[in-house]
This record gives structure tokens, sequence and C-alpha cells, in this order.
């Protein structure tokens, strides 16, 4: 229901539900699986909403919480969607939309960052997804190339030159 901006907006929902109330999952944890989520194929939301079901109690906790996740956003576009088409020219709708537009960053930008500095990303290393980005929009780059590209490069990191612990 609070998830204007998709998935990565649900992700303070997430991480206060699961790891902080529920006790369900450490952060760490959640890091791990949301970075299995974002390489799958799939929607963001409903993929970590299977990891964290399977992981609790095995199909059918992903079964259930697929369902939780994915069934209040579907009802919700769907009454939008068959309500849209009637007032989408009216003035104050079309500037409520508007203005939702830089909530929606915010509601992104604010995960990320919490992200950043659960999995570590300094000035040292920011660059990564810095030069991913950039690759990705402005020379049209296929995104899986870049997630090929790190996967490989965070091995040999780890199998070469990460100091050992």
């Amino acid at each position: 229901m609070f998830t204007i901006g998709g998935g990565y907006a649900m992700i303070p929902l997430i991480e206060s539900e699961v790891v902080d109330k529920k006790k369900w999952i450490d952060r760490q944890t959640l890091l791990d699986l949301m970075a299995v989520a974002q390489s799958c194929p799939g929607i963001f939301a409903v993929n970590i909403s299977i990891f964290i079901g399977y992981k609790l109690q095995g199909v059918k906790g992903a079964l259930v919480s697929t369902l939780g996740t994915a069934a209040p956003s579907l009802l919700c576009i769907l009454l939008i969607a068959m309500f849209f088409h009637e007032f989408q020219e009216v003035p104050w709708v079309a500037a409520t939309f508007a203005g939702i537009r830089p909530a929606v960053v915010a509601l992104m930008a604010i995960p990320t960052f919490n992200m950043m500095k659960q999995a570590e990303i300094s000035l040292l290393n920011c660059w990564i997804p810095i030069v991913s980005a950039l690759l990705i929009w402005g020379l049209g780059v296929n995104p899986i190339y870049i997630i090929l590209a790190a996967g490989i490069g965070g091995y040999v990191y780890g199998l070469f030159l990460k100091p050992s612990e």
C-alpha cells in the first residue's frame, strides 16, 4: 500500500519490520538478500519477499510472502487503472502526480545511501556504481554485462586481493 516508487521504496519498511521488529534476519543477511534480489529477474520486492519467506517457512512461506507483497499493490494499481482515464486531466490530480515524483526520488535515494553504508562503499570504491550507472545510462551498455563484470571483479578481489581477516 505504501510503495509509491516501487520495491526500492519498500526497503526501509522491509528493514524495519523484518530486521528491527521481528528480528527474522540480521542486517547483513538483508543486504545479501537485496543483492541477490536485484540480480534476479522480476520485481525486486517480490524477489526479496520470496527469499525471506523461503528462509523462514520454506516453499509455503515463499508463496504466502509473495502473495502478501504483490496483492496490495496489484489491487491498488487495478483500481487506479480502472478510473485514471476519467480524471487524469483534472488539474489537481495532474499536480498531485507531479508533486509525488520528487518524493519518489527521495524514497529511492535513502535506501540506496543506507545500502552504501552497510555495504561499506567508501570514497575509495564509490567509483564502481558511478561508472556502472554511466555505462548503462550514457553508453547503453547492457546491465547484464555490468553484473557479470562486477561478479567476476568481486570474485577476483576476494580470491587474490582482499587482505585476509
